[in-house]
């Protein structure tokens, strides 16, 4: 029987998403077909072996039970790796390429892929070149904040973005909404970007696109396939961390959503493209804007490693395309195998 370690946790601000998500990937899994081996990454970097109940990982308690463990020696426990982790050290190439070093096949899109999508300047950069339908942007180092002060930076970036608020500021390497802030004016950008730069020195300053939030989900390496598209109805005033993980469900998601075919194919067919674009492989998310009044779409980023918890899209709009919640988490081992044997077999 394949030992399937299930690692979750990780240094990032994000630790606590990946310890819900962890917990439904587990409980979702089959055991009958796997061994279950659950690994967590605490927030300083350390890494444990954890014996207990899948309750405890959700909770937080699971670090008090949990032996140290050498990542070198990870070969030595896990067949196959499935990281359930999201941000920096877990979704950007790092953890994959150690897995990469240890010559562990593993679950999800690869080095290049990994840093390609997690960085948001880079990736719409690439999409950029590609033809990819992006809206307007601008980054920022942190240490030209530093240096230069945030007010010349500000009339910097309304320079370039037109002037036009609302913006968008985010830090270039987070994900679940940490770090992001919608503002309304300057000292909302000013104030906005030294919190950005808490969590990245690497800034994107966005336009503000007016229009519906949606969602399609990448299944497959070479020929992936799209499902449908989601929509995300956000209880805040736009899709923050409370709004994803903290409200209880107030926040709706809609699968499918209520969008004309041609503009859901539209969607799905640029997918496609953005997840070839950056070498994509197992699975993916990939987030859409539909602008009002214009029904133009822009493409707003990947995850590669999406949220799993019950309120999350990916899982969802697989469901909907009739792939139960095990069978989807199956097939993603499937792919992570393919992908592993593609690459060593030559």
């Amino acid at each position: 029987m394949t030992k399937l370690g299930i690692i979750f946790g990780g240094r990032s601000g994000e630790h606590e998403v990946s310890l819900m998500s962890a917990s439904s990937v587990i409980n979702a899994l089959d055991v009958g077909k796997y061994d279950l081996v659950y690994i967590g990454i605490t927030k300083r970097g350390g890494w444990k072996l954890y014996p207990g109940s899948v309750d405890g990982i959700e909770s937080g308690e699971w670090e008090k039970a949990a032996a140290d463990l050498n990542p070198g020696d990870l070969k030595k426990v896990i067949d196959f790796a499935f990281p359930v982790l999201h941000g920096p050290y877990g979704e950007d190439g790092t953890v994959q390429g150690m897995f990469e070093m240890l010559d562990i096949p593993y679950a999800g899109c690869g080095v290049l892929a990994s840093s390609l999508a997690m960085d948001k300047i880079v990736a719409k950069n690439i999409f950029s070149y590609y033809g990819l339908p992006v809206c307007g942007y601008t980054t920022v180092m942190a240490e030209n904040l530093d240096e230069c002060g945030g007010e010349r930076i500000a009339v910097e970036i309304e320079r370039a973005l037109g002037g036009k608020y609302p913006m968008f500021v985010k830090p270039a390497n987070l994900g679940s909404s940490v770090g992001i802030s919608k503002v309304k004016d300057r000292t909302g950008l000013i104030n906005a970007l030294y919190e950005a730069a808490k969590y990245d020195r690497r800034l994107i300053v966005e336009e503000c696109i007016d229009g519906r939030e949606l969602e399609t989900a990448m299944l497959g390496n070479h020929g992936a396939e799209a499902a449908g598209v989601g929509e995300i109805l956000p209880s805040a005033e736009f899709y923050d961390y409370t709004a994803k993980y903290l409200d209880g469900g107030k926040t709706e998601i809609r699968v499918p959503a209520d969008v004309e075919a041609g503009i859901a194919e539209q969607i799905r067919e640029t997918a496609v493209k953005a997840y070839e674009a950056v070498d994509g492989a197992g699975f993916a998310r990939v987030d859409f804007f539909l602008e009002k009044g214009t029904d133009k779409i822009y493409i707003s980023e990947i995850n590669t490693i999406p949220g799993f918890t019950k309120y999350s899209m990916f899982p969802l709009l697989w469901q909907e395309a009739g792939m139960t919640y095990p069978g989807l988490l199956e097939r993603i081992v499937e792919l992570g195998y393919e992908r592993y044997n593609s690459k060593n077999n030559r």
